[in-house]
Formats: structure tokens, sequence, C-alpha cells
């Protein structure tokens, strides 16, 4: 009987299980698909085969590990380098020896 209303219990729930789960588009996901509507805008070869260019690319980043947020973050990081500073135009004032 206990383990019966534990069932139950688990059943009640089974709606959060998959809520951090991403959306998948196909077998892409969903956040790739923003490019759909450019299809729809511009139909043409060339916006298919970049958007199909663009669909693998990200595909083949998640099979690596990378998942859509992370691969822009990491091409973020990638184009602007090493040095960010945290306020554009701001530099630190520079010590000076008076001894």
């Amino acid at each position: 009987m206990v383990k019966e209303l534990e069932n139950i219990d688990a059943k009640l729930n089974w709606h959060w299980r998959d809520t951090m789960r991403t959306i998948r588009f196909l077998s892409f996901d969903a956040r790739v698909a923003f490019l759909i509507p450019v299809w729809l805008l511009y139909l043409r070869w060339s916006t298919i085969i970049i958007s199909f260019m663009v669909f693998y690319l990200f595909n083949f980043l998640e099979n690596k590990g990378l998942t859509f947020p992370s691969a822009i973050r990491a091409f973020r990081s990638w184009l602007i380098g090493r040095s960010r500073p945290s306020i554009v135009g701001f530099s630190p004032h520079q010590f000076v020896d008076y001894g």
C-alpha cells in the first residue's frame, strides 16, 4: 500500500521532471529555429543553405558538449579576446612614485 501511494505521488510530479530539458525542433535545439522566419521573409536557396549550415554547426557543437548559449558565449569570448574591461572607456589610475 505504501509503495502504491509513492507511485501515485511520483506520477503527480512527473510534469516537473522534464522542465529543464532543452526544447527540440526536429533534432535541433529550438533556439536555432530563429532562422525559420528568415526563410519565410527571404525564401532563396542561399538562405536555406546558410540556415542548414547553422543548424548543423550548432548540432556539431552540441555533440562536442556545448549548448547553444554556451557556444554563443564561447564565440563572443573568442571574438573579443583576453582583455575585456568591465567599463568601456575607463582607464585605471597610473601609480606615481614621488619618492
